[in-house]
């Protein structure tokens, strides 16, 4: 899907680690809501609330999983999940654009 249509955007940008990473929160009908930003190279850690998948648009990163001891690369057009309540780190390498879907339980 190359654009969401009936949505809300929150106006008040997400921004993390001194602006290395920002984001835009939509707001569907549902009430499901996604962030789509950008994370500049650097390495990043992230508490989840809710499950979480990330889909990477463009860029390069790795990332490291709850109870994984590997860091997984990931590029343009790959996603990973992120188990609920919980923390992963990321070694972002080059400016990555990003939507994370939040799955609420």
């Amino acid at each position: 899907m190359d654009e969401f249509r009936g949505v809300s955007v929150v106006k008040k940008a997400n921004v993390y680690f001194d602006g290395k990473v920002t984001s835009r929160t939509v707001v569907f009908a549902d009430g499901s809501k996604k962030t789509l930003g950008v994370m500049l190279p650097g390495e990043y850690e992230f508490n989840t609330g809710d499950k979480e998948v990330m889909e990477i648009f463009s860029g390069n990163l790795e990332v490291l999983l709850p109870g994984e001891t590997e860091w997984k690369k990931i590029e343009g057009g790959m996603s990973f999940d992120v188990a609920a309540n919980s923390k992963f780190k990321l070694r972002v390498k080059t400016l990555t654009d990003y939507c994370c879907s939040f799955i609420a339980a």
